[in-house]
């Protein structure tokens, strides 16, 4: 089973005294290759500030963004699933997770990087800024991603949950097979009807993750995942092929 997540725009600072990036201690060996360009392109972008804050749609308050671009090479590195913060990483809360839980969530957690692809929870990673829609120079970032991710999903096998953003999942998508599903969270009304939630979407994202990861269980098939869920009380049903729906209470929508 992959839980494939997607990354969040805020790092948390700091790592682990005297490591740098090494991308052989990256999963998925074979996105080695984009990785090396994508860095590369990022460097290049990072040796004028005015120029990486514009394609970066970063404010004089952000500068330190830029800064972290610029020593990608010597800042200090992290388990990639405590570099993340935000709404969706605050809901898994990685700091209350026990040692066979995380040993759990570094098999099976993935996240999608704009700068490393795929990498794995407990992958060592520096803090960096760059998005899905991140302009490149001489670079596209969909060309550089999309098959090679592709390709490393469909060599993984297994049950494929995809947590992202519709715009991560333009950057590599899952490709189509019967244990492939898009998780869609959606809020239920009083009547019944349901909404799709947008930044909203990511508590519950994250609560379902760390559920998933306490549960300690690696679903071969969607049934499995349906049937665990059902026991305990989280309202995942098969919406359409290939989707899965998640409801979650309207206290977490917009209102």
């Amino acid at each position: 089973m992959l839980l494939l997540l997607p990354p969040s725009e805020t790092k948390r600072d700091g790592g682990v005294d005297g490591t740098t990036l090494d991308l052989a201690l990256l999963s998925f060996p074979t996105l080695t290759p984009s990785r090396r360009a994508v860095l590369a392109a990022t460097r290049r972008l990072a040796r004028n500030l005015s120029t990486m804050a514009s394609a970066l749609k970063l404010g004089k308050s952000q500068h330190f963004e830029l800064i972290r671009n610029r020593t990608l090479g010597s800042s200090p590195t992290m388990p990639a699933i405590e570099r993340y913060t935000g709404v969706l990483y605050d809901a898994l809360d990685v700091a209350g997770l026990g040692g066979a839980e995380r040993v759990f969530a570094a098999e099976h957690v993935v996240i999608h990087s704009a700068l490393f692809g795929l990498i794995g929870a407990a992958d060592p990673i520096p803090a960096y800024r760059l998005s899905h829609d991140s302009r490149m120079p001489g670079l596209s970032l969909k060309r550089t991603w999309r098959e090679p991710i592709a390709a490393a999903i469909a060599a993984r096998g297994g049950l494929v949950l995809d947590l992202r953003s519709e715009a991560y999942v333009e950057l590599g998508p899952v490709p189509s097979s019967a244990d492939s599903y898009f998780l869609r969270v959606v809020a239920e009304a009083a009547d019944g009807r349901r909404r799709a939630l947008n930044h909203f979407n990511k508590k519950g994202k994250g609560e379902f993750v760390r559920a998933v990861i306490r549960s300690g269980v690696d679903h071969a098939d969607v049934d499995s995942l349906l049937a665990w869920a059902a026991a305990e009380g989280i309202p995942l049903s098969l919406a359409e092929t290939g989707e899965l729906q998640l409801v979650v209470p309207e206290i977490v929508a917009p209102r």
